[in-house]
């Protein structure tokens, strides 16, 4: 399972085997908890008729996996890890000769927009399904996932040609400030779902990082529109 598309037809053809009173499928985890008097080989061949490969996991199996479920929580995050830190630098080269906050905060959201964006563009056609899950205007209007990318597009431009700052500042805190809004009820929630910061070719979890990410852009939009 790759995104939640996945995630709804695994769970569709569990729901159809008379004798499953509850299917869930964690995409996480890539894993499915079935409950009910069905027997394991029907829910195996369900899920290979589907086009997913499965088999049986041993309940000790997954006693091991929980204890190394933080370092693999840090190595799932380890590529937002390793984009910040080309954010960060790629700022900092590009105004090495005049360090300005302004121009800093600037380049840094527009160099952000334009890659987050990349990465959405990698899976463009499983990224609204995603993105729907948790974001607010998305569940309503679901072509706001598919005209997304194209918008965190058009504002890193904005931001690094200077174009409209205005408007592209109040729109940062429109779209950020209503994603974080649905992470912040997910984590608290405690949903274990997938990421679509990245897309969803990379199978990023929604953690406190996600929410740590839409706040410092929230933070430098609101200084920007403080101080222009």
């Amino acid at each position: 399972m790759h995104c939640s598309a996945c995630v709804e037809k695994i769970e569709q053809a569990l729901y159809q085997l008379e004798g499953v009173t509850k299917a869930v499928a964690k995409l996480d985890k890539n894993k499915a908890i079935v409950e009910g008097s069905v027997s394991s080989q029907n829910v195996i061949n369900a899920i290979h008729e589907s086009g997913y490969q499965a088999s049986l996991v041993d309940r000790n199996s997954e006693v091991d996996h929980n204890e190394k479920g933080s370092k693999g929580h840090s190595t799932k995050l380890f590529p937002l890890y390793l984009i910040f830190f080309y954010l960060i630098v790629s700022t900092l080269l590009i105004n090495r000769v005049d360090l300005n906050l302004t121009d800093i905060m600037l380049d840094f959201m527009g160099i952000f927009y334009i890659v987050f964006s990349f990465f959405k563009f990698l899976d463009y056609n499983n990224f609204p399904k995603t993105f729907k899950i948790y974001d607010p205007i998305a569940k309503i209007i679901p072509a706001y996932g598919w005209i997304y990318p194209f918008l965190e597009t058009l504002l890193g431009v904005a931001f690094l040609i200077r174009f409209e700052l205005y408007i592209s500042l109040l729109t940062t805190l429109i779209i950020l400030g209503t994603t974080t809004i649905g992470v912040l009820r997910s984590l608290m929630n405690k949903e274990r779902i997938q990421c679509a910061c990245l897309g969803t070719a990379i199978n990023l979890p929604m953690t406190t990082a996600t929410l740590v990410e839409n706040s410092i852009m929230i933070f430098m939009a609101v200084y920007m529109l403080i101080i222009l």
